[in-house]
C-alpha cells in the first residue's frame, strides 16, 4: 500500500480552484523510476511528487508522461503539507537545485530560477476575454502559456496553460484522430510558467489562472523568483 496525500495548490482566496497534486511522503515505497512513472500516469494529475529524503528535502517530480527537474506547484504543495504536519522545511531539493521555502500567513512560497523551467511558449493575447475563449487545448504542439493583462497597472494577469505534449506513438496525424496527447489538456495552475512569465515581464505578478486559481510571484535582487499561493486538501 502507498500512502498518498492529494492536495489542491494555488487555490483562490475563497478556497476554490487549485491544481490537484499527488504527494508520496515515503519515496522508498516507490523506489524505481518505472514505478513512479506508472503511478503518476495512473493518478493523472499534472504532477505527482515523491519525497525521498525528509531531512535534506530531496524530491522527485513526475507528470503523467515525464520526469521534471523543477515545477512550482508540487514544491509549494509539499512544503505546505510538511508544515501542516509540524515539519516546515526551509529548503527542498528537486533535481534542478536547492529551492528556498517560506511561509506568510496562508501563503506558501518557493524560490528558484527561471532557467530551471522547461522550455515552453508564452503568448500574449489582447484581452482576458480572448484568453477565456481559447479551446482546450488550442491547435498546435508544445507547452503553451496563454495570457493577457487583466489589470496591467496592478500586475494582474489572466492566464491559461496547455501542456500539448508530444503526440502519442502510433497515432497518425492524418488518421482523423488528430495529435492526441498524453495526460492533461489544460493545467489549472502552473508555478513554473508563472515564474517564466515573471522573468520575461520583469515585475511581480498576481496571476488568475484556470477556473479559480491564484498564483503570486516576486522578483529578488539576485535574479531568483518566488512563487506562492494557498493550498487545500482534496480535489475540487
Amino acid at each position: 500500500m502507498i500512502d498518498l496525500d492529494v492536495l489542491r495548490v494555488f487555490c483562490g482566496p475563497d478556497g476554490g480552484g487549485g491544481n490537484p497534486l499527488g504527494v508520496v511522503r515515503d519515496g522508498a515505497a516507490v523506489p524505481d523510476a518505472a514505478g513512479r512513472a506508472a503511478l503518476a500516469a495512473e493518478l493523472g494529475f499534472s504532477e505527482t511528487v515523491f519525497l525521498d529524503d525528509a531531512v535534506r528535502g530531496t524530491v522527485d517530480i513526475h507528470t503523467p508522461s515525464t520526469r521534471l527537474p523543477f515545477a512550482g506547484h508540487p514544491l509549494v504543495g509539499l512544503a505546505w503539507l510538511l508544515r501542516s504536519l509540524g515539519r516546515p522545511p526551509r529548503t527542498l531539493r528537486p533535481p534542478a537545485g536547492a529551492v528556498e521555502v517560506g511561509f506568510e500567513g496562508d501563503l506558501t512560497w518557493v524560490r528558484g530560477l527561471a532557467e530551471w523551467v522547461p522550455a515552453r511558449t508564452t503568448r500574449r493575447h489582447a484581452s482576458a476575454a480572448e484568453v477565456d475563449a481559447l479551446p482546450a487545448p488550442p491547435p498546435g504542439e508544445g507547452w503553451l502559456y496563454a495570457w493577457a493583462w487583466q489589470d496591467e497597472a496592478a500586475g494582474v494577469v489572466r492566464a491559461r496553460a496547455f501542456p500539448r505534449r508530444i503526440a502519442e506513438r502510433g497515432v497518425s496525424r492524418s488518421s482523423g484522430a488528430g495529435a492526441r496527447t498524453r495526460g492533461i489538456a489544460e493545467d489549472e495552475a502552473t508555478g513554473a510558467a508563472a515564474m517564466l512569465l515573471t522573468h520575461e515581464l520583469g515585475r511581480p505578478l498576481d496571476i488568475r489562472q484556470g477556473t479559480g486559481s491564484q498564483i503570486l510571484t516576486r522578483l529578488h535582487p539576485d535574479g531568483s523568483i518566488a512563487v506562492g499561493g494557498r493550498v487545500r486538501r482534496g480535489t475540487p
